[in-house]
């Protein structure tokens, strides 16, 4: 059986996924691991992720034929090769949902939305700007400032009767408006529940735009499993009339470490059968 890892250097976690593939190319995920940056250095928790797999899987580090690397991962010392995070984040979302016609990646810093085949392959894709409001690191900020853990986001912002939507697109003038609303005592469900409605409406737009018309569109990236971010782009789908499924997955957030693995796989039997054919 051959071994690949797959690592996903983040702006805000390290996720690592092994997987083991049998001699007709069927994939077998054997582990994962998902560690929150936290101002500790990303290079030492890739190889904290990698030494973590193969512990899990009960593997030693000459067993591995491919460590693949995406996001932010170009410079791991132990790396073989590097994949671009739209292409691992597309195959990834592919293996874990294999009916999903869309990727909605909703990082720490930004979003985008990818059109993909039932292969994985990207067909084409719109991303938010870099100081779009409607990012993991802002939603973690604004929670932070309403004194709300990250765990509670979802479920506050589903209880919410009366939302109090957020207009501005910079997270700067964004985050003014939530100000100007707690000192209007707007409740903080509602205030939730109103930014997870701002990024919903532009999580949709950028679907609209790379072509997609029905199926699947499953969430990755750090806020997939926000319930009450889900619930929001459902509920902007119906008012867009957009005839696309939103839905997300358990193991969502490591739908980029799963693309860099399996991309990695592919490019190891290609390099051996090239090897090969040149050797003959």
């Amino acid at each position: 059986m051959a071994h690949t890892i797959g690592i996903d250097v983040g702006s805000g976690a390290v996720k690592t996924a092994l997987f083991g593939f049998d001699d007709d190319g069927t994939p077998r995920w054997l582990a994962k691991r998902c560690e929150r940056i936290r101002r500790r250095d990303p290079m030492a928790l890739a190889q904290e992720g990698r030494d973590g797999v193969l512990a899990d899987a009960g593997l030693a580090p000459e067993s591995v034929d491919y460590v693949a690397t995406t996001g932010e991962g170009e410079n791991v010392a132990f790396a073989t090769g590097h994949f671009y995070s739209m292409t691992t984040h597309a195959r990834g979302g592919v293996f874990l949902a294999p009916g999903a016609r869309a990727v909605v990646d909703i990082g720490a810093l930004n979003g985008r939305a990818i059109y993909v085949d039932e292969r994985g392959k990207v067909l084409s894709y719109k991303m938010t700007s870099q100081c779009a409001s409607g990012s993991g690191q802002f939603l973690e900020n604004i929670a932070r400032y309403l004194g709300v853990a990250v765990e509670e986001i979802g479920p506050l912002s589903e209880s919410s009767a009366n939302p109090e939507k957020v207009s501005s697109i910079c997270a700067v003038l964004a985050e003014t408006d939530v100000i100007n609303m707690v000192s209007r005592g707007i409740a903080t469900p509602d205030i939730l529940k109103g930014i997870h409605l701002s990024m919903a409406s532009r999580i949709v737009k950028l679907l609209k735009v790379t072509g997609i018309k029905e199926g699947t569109a499953l969430l990755t990236g750090g806020l997939a499993l926000d319930t009450g971010l889900l619930a929001a782009i459902r509920e902007e789908m119906g008012n867009e009339k957009v005839g696309v499924e939103a839905i997300s997955h358990p193991d969502s957030i490591y739908a980029g470490a799963i693309g860099a693995a399996l991309w990695g796989e592919f490019r190891r039997r290609k390099l051996a059968a090239l090897s090969e054919r040149a050797a003959a």
